[in-house]
């Protein structure tokens, strides 16, 4: 099982470099947003996809989990949706005020002025 999800993490990372090495600005975001999810499950199975208990002072079992990772991916979903969300109100932003989102027209937009 840990894997396929490390090739499904593989997937997804050259999914993601390919979508941040084009040139249209909605595509860097969604690839900066996919290469996130990659991190996500690489912790995830970094941290081991284990059977056991709940890690609670009345529990008497053999085996607990780590709840660490899940933690941390938990956290880590939260940065990047307020950072995804916060990049797509600054690339509307680009589009409104250059009318495109194109990289090599926008990197040449200042000289113009």
């Amino acid at each position: 099982m840990e894997s396929i999800i490390i090739v499904l993490v593989g997937i997804l990372t050259s999914v993601a470099i390919y979508l941040v090495l084009s040139k249209s600005l909605i595509r860097i975001i969604l690839g900066t947003a996919i290469l996130s999810h990659a991190v996500h499950l690489l912790i995830l199975t970094m941290g081991g996809l284990k059977s056991g208990t709940v890690p609670l002072l009345g529990e008497n079992a053999e085996r607990y989990i780590d709840a660490l990772p899940q933690a941390l991916i938990l956290t880590a979903i939260v940065i990047s949706f307020a950072v995804t969300a916060f990049v797509l109100v600054l690339a509307y932003r680009v589009y409104q005020e250059y009318g495109t989102d194109r990289m090599d027209e926008l990197r040449g937009s200042n000289d113009e002025q």
